[in-house]
């Protein structure tokens, strides 16, 4: 196959990457767009397998069984909960991948300058993004602590692990071999590097941190292709990374913070929030059902808890037998609500929400006092008014739902306990607030039992 028809082929490859990316914005086009990047990278790893020998054929059939069944079962297994768990994990196979790339390249002919910077880029960044993927599935999955992990002095060993990276990896390129000191220093420094940028990061940072690994992915596979000569790798990794960079602003913008602050502050390692004291005001089944059926509009403010009572579908079905009432329903959608970019729509999605439904927060809030009604389910931090009211509070600053602005609030919980940041909620002891206690899934599919009796 010649050069002319390869390169032809990937700038196909490269436009059904443009468009499918393009076509994930929106959720009504996701799917169709997730289709079009995935045919894309089909045609590219086809024929850069066929036009290039890379390895004997036999192990391609090999690797791509194994991947193809391993991300079957993946797909077929893993919970909606378990999702950012499993999304860290990507983006560390992905690290991962282009380290070893990296590293393979230097079996390769004898390269230039440029190339060995970029191999060096490729292990670097790769190396970087498989530990702190790694790091972040064991915050996310709570094998060890969620909270933000701070020591004396960390800011002074993160920069010393960085300057010898730099150093080592400087070192490398101007004596360059599959042997060199510097090469397995330059990997192991990154891994650890991975460890010491994710470490200080708290619980309600992680849909960032999920976003910035993700970008970093991209850059390492960036890299990778620039060290083996592939055109298409580039440009897929580029468009990874920027558009990883691009949500990783959003997130931080949503949370009114700069990536910095997120990356270095120790999130809740240094402020204490105000103790919250007050009278809860717990409401049964039969008198929240008594509530929603005169209620004129209802808004639904889903959250990670929503996800962990896998009650989004009935959730859809109350949203449907409200509207049948006469009543018009929303969702309102926190930026970070979750763990992950974008959580709560891939969860409303699953259920066949209508796409209309889903409301912004930044377009909810200034119609939130004229609603009747707003559900909680499983929600913490981003209603919580601490947000805007306690300055001693971590997440002073960040914007929120205004739920407390409603006539009525519904808070859907299991009990008393915090968010995954670990801040109390003042919201539940508001005037207007009723708390729902039980199992989210239960507690409206008894609403819906309610309705159609």
């Amino acid at each position: 196959m010649s050069t002319e028809l390869i390169n032809s082929i990937y700038i196909i490859a490269a436009a059904l990457f443009v468009f499918g990316l393009k076509q994930m914005s929106s959720p009504a086009t996701a799917v169709r767009g997730n289709l079009l990047s995935a045919v894309g990278m089909f045609i590219a790893v086809v024929v850069t397998l066929f036009a290039r020998e890379i390895v004997e054929f036999q192990w391609i059939v090999i690797g791509v069984v194994v991947g193809s069944l391993i991300g079957a079962v993946a797909a077929q297994k893993v919970a909606m909960t378990s999702m950012p768990e499993m999304v860290a994990l990507f983006n560390g196979s992905g690290g991962a991948s282009s380290l070893l790339v990296g590293w393979a390249a230097l079996y390769g002919a004898e390269a230039g300058t440029f190339t060995l910077v970029t191999i060096i880029l490729s292990i670097l960044i790769g190396g970087v993004t498989l530990s702190g993927s790694i790091l972040a599935w064991g915050k996310l999955s709570e094998v060890m602590t969620s909270k933000a992990v701070v020591f004396g002095a960390q800011r002074l060993v993160n920069a010393a692990l960085l300057a010898a990276l730099v150093v080592c990896s400087v070192l490398f390129v101007l004596d360059p071999s599959v042997t060199s000191p510097y090469l397995y220093v330059v990997i192991a420094l990154s891994l650890l590097l991975g460890v010491m940028a994710v470490l200080p990061i708290g619980g309600a940072d992680m849909p960032v941190v999920i976003s910035l690994l993700n970008s970093y992915s991209g850059l390492a596979a960036c890299a990778a292709g620039f060290a083996i000569h592939n055109n298409i790798l580039i440009v897929a990794g580029a468009l990874v990374g920027a558009a990883g960079i691009i949500l990783t602003q959003i997130m931080c913008k949503a949370m009114n913070r700069s990536l910095a602050n997120v990356l270095f502050s120790g999130f809740g390692a240094v402020k204490t929030a105000t103790v919250v004291e007050g009278e809860v005001k717990p409401i049964n089944v039969e008198d929240a059902y008594v509530i929603l059926e005169a209620a004129t509009n209802v808004t639904f403010v889903p959250g990670y808890g929503m996800a962990v009572a896998q009650a989004q579908h009935v959730v859809r079905e109350l949203g449907e037998l409200l509207e049948a009432n006469g009543c018009e329903v929303t969702f309102a959608i926190h930026p970070v609500a979750g763990r992950m970019p974008g959580h709560m729509n891939v969860l409303l999605a699953e259920a066949n929400v209508s796409y209309d439904q889903l409301v912004e927060m930044d377009d909810i809030n200034p119609r939130m006092s004229n609603i009747d009604v707003a559900v909680v389910i499983g929600a913490n931090d981003v209603v919580n008014p601490a947000a805007r009211e306690d300055e001693n509070s971590p997440i002073y600053g960040m914007p929120i739902i205004n739920v407390d602005h409603a006539r009525t609030v519904f808070v859907l919980k299991r009990s008393m306990s915090s968010g995954f940041s670990g801040v109390d909620n003042p919201l539940f002891f508001g005037e207007n607030t009723r708390m729902l206690f039980g199992d989210a899934k239960q507690s409206i599919a008894a609403l819906v039992a309610e309705f159609k009796t």
